[in-house]
């Protein structure tokens, strides 16, 4: 997961995320979903990436900030339920 901060309010348009994306595909990284603030300066993004490294040059090369990275694990009250715990990567 990346948390971003940027210094104006994030307004995507079709045309940068399909450039994201085509950068992320060069870098093996893909983009599930983002979570963005009520007041659009930060972003807190969930990813697929082969590792922190890979999120870092994906987002150098977008352009984007990158300023936590996290790794984490999945976790539900489903799986808990199901005991299926906690697993691993995203």
């Amino acid at each position: 997961m990346i948390e971003r901060r940027y210094a104006e309010q994030m307004n995507p348009t079709l045309e940068g995320v399909d450039a994201i994306e085509a950068v992320n595909a060069d870098e093996g990284v893909r983009w599930l979903f983002s979570f963005l603030t009520a007041d659009r300066l930060q972003t807190y993004c969930l990813y697929e990436a082969p590792s922190p490294d890979a999120l870092r040059v994906a987002a150098r090369r977008a352009g984007l900030p990158a300023d936590l990275i996290v790794e984490v694990g999945r976790i539900s009250p489903e799986a808990i339920r199901a005991g299926a715990g906690i697993g691993l990567g995203a």
